[in-house]
């Protein structure tokens, strides 16, 4: 395992998903995943006009919604600086992992993994070969 944590660096949407409102069924159902699993930390809370919360890793920002959208439709990709030792980490914690694989997007060349969450939310993390 890597000496350091591994650093999320930035977040994009995958399709019309907003990384600042991606829906869950429950927030508070989903907060332990993301504090113990993913080691994000709860930076504001709001209760309307639907129950969200905002969480942060390192330069990431992302929010879990009850809006009544489907998790399963939304899906964001994570820039980190260490793919390999993040997913290291989570494999340890025997979570819902792809293999690691490269891919070419916009002429960058990129490894890749992806994550499901227990919410049912889709994360794609990657780092620039």
């Amino acid at each position: 395992m890597a000496d350091h944590q591994p650093v999320w660096t930035g977040i994009f949407p995958i399709g019309a998903s907003d990384p600042l409102h991606l829906p869950v069924h429950n927030v508070e159902q989903s907060l332990p995943f993301y504090h113990r699993f993913l080691a994000c930390t709860i930076v504001s809370r709001e209760d309307r006009p639907y129950k969200a919360v905002v969480l942060q890793r390192d330069h990431v920002r992302l929010g879990l919604t009850e809006n009544g959208g489907n998790p399963e439709e939304h899906s964001c990709v994570i820039q980190v600086t260490d793919l390999d030792g993040l997913y290291q980490e989570l494999q340890t914690h025997q979570l819902d992992l792809s293999a690691i694989r490269q891919e070419t997007h916009n002429d960058q060349h990129l490894r890749i993994f992806f994550l499901r969450a227990p919410d049912g939310l889709c994360f794609c993390f990657s780092q620039r070969v």
